[in-house]
């Protein structure tokens, strides 16, 4: 927990303020400009959802009980979890009219009335590391910075409920907290942070992209890691910067692709990593059941291929949502029922979905591959509905 530091909170506006342009006052003679609202989700008919028949509801059923560890509490889903736990599902037919019966389908659509979006995969990978460093082990993953600072400003400004500022004390000021170009230089005070060391220095990246993964010590068991925090830099993609500066194709921007090319640019490597200033701090977790996913956002295991990551300011977290897309590189329809149970920091944007595709080599492939249009259906509980159409 952060103790209470009332100068630094004060300085916490200062630099709000100073991430966000002061508008620009219009002429006087200007006549303002109403923007057209578009409604976040529109409630539709589940015959309205294509592809809803063929969701293999009845497979998503762990993920709704999953789901429910969280939400039963609340008001507006306690009967719906209730009656999930009392109920046994032994087909989608079944499961369809349990859904059918208790939610509403609403159609998620972009700001500008667009319903087409980014369908991305991630999944749990695995590294080799070790608990002290030695060669090959030299990539450090580390757990939070003592000095880094979580600023919630929604207990003074409910408007901002969520906005989170992670910065430093320097001085009497907040600042902004280091960027990953900073971190890899030692600017950070993270000596004795050190979780693991690991022999892939971009496997050590990805682990942060990721948000979790597993660890095979070389003396020793197999550990997890999971999301403890970030230092508040945006992520950017370094498929992104390679194909910008014409070391690669748009087309072929993906992690072979990029590994090949560090193969043959190592000197450039760290350059190439650190145009992504995010950077990514770990817990160790308990691995009890090898079979489990990780804890994701909403604060339970997420399961493979039923578990998806989304921008919680437009799809509540917990949700069933029906997602219709294709498989990675293929025509064949993907058309499934899946639960927002994970958050990350490139996911943003309404109709934008990142899918859980599990642990391992094969749902890495998977997911390194997954970069395709899809479309979003969240479904709600009959008597919850968004404030005005959307969230």
């Amino acid at each position: 927990m952060i103790k209470p530091l009332r100068p630094a909170l004060a300085a916490a506006f200062v630099l709000l303020a100073a991430c966000v342009a002061p508008p620009t006052a219009p002429e006087k003679s200007a006549k303002p400009q109403q923007a057209a609202r578009v409604n976040t989700l529109e409630a539709v008919a589940f015959s309205d959802v294509p592809g809803w028949n063929d969701g293999e509801q009845a497979a998503a059923w762990s993920a709704l009980l999953a789901s429910c560890q969280a939400l039963r509490g609340r008001d507006a889903w306690r009967v719906v979890c209730a009656d999930a736990a009392a109920l046994p599902v032994s087909d989608d037919a079944a499961a369809r009219r349990f859904f059918e019966a208790r939610f509403v389908p609403w159609r998620v659509a972009n700001p500008d009335g667009s319903v087409d979006g980014l369908v991305t995969g991630y999944y749990e990978p695995l590294l080799r590391g070790s608990r002290v460093k030695r060669a090959p082990f030299l990539f450090p993953l580390y757990g939070p910075p003592d000095d880094l600072l979580t600023i919630d400003l929604s207990a003074v400004a409910p408007e901002l409920k969520n906005l989170r500022l992670r910065g430093r004390v320097q001085g009497r000021r907040v600042v902004p907290y280091y960027s990953r170009a900073e971190i890899e230089s030692g600017a950070a005070p993270l000596a004795g942070k050190e979780i693991v060391w690991v022999d892939d220095a971009i496997g050590a990246f990805l682990l942060q992209i990721q948000g979790s993964g597993r660890v095979q010590l070389d003396k020793g068991p197999v550990i997890r890691l999971g999301f403890a925090d970030q230092n508040g830099h945006p992520y950017q993609s370094i498929g992104r910067y390679l194909v910008d500066r014409g070391e690669l194709q748009l087309g072929d921007a993906s992690m072979p692709n990029i590994r090949a090319w560090a193969a043959a640019h190592p000197d450039r490597l760290p350059d190439l990593l650190n145009q992504n200033p995010s950077y990514v701090f770990f817990r160790e977790l308990p691995l009890a059941d090898p079979a489990s996913g990780p804890v994701g956002a909403l604060g339970v295991a997420l399961t493979p291929q039923r578990s998806i990551a989304v921008d919680a300011r437009s799809v509540p977290l917990g949700a069933p949502v029906f997602i219709s897309t294709v498989w990675p590189n293929a025509d064949l329809p993907l058309n499934r029922l899946v639960f927002a149970q994970d958050t990350g920091g490139a996911i943003r944007g309404a109709v934008r979905a990142d899918f859980f595709w599990g642990f391992g080599s094969e749902a890495g492939g998977q997911a390194g591959r997954m970069r395709q249009q899809g479309r979003l259906w969240v479904l709600l509980p009959k008597d919850m509905k968004p404030a005005g159409g959307g969230p």
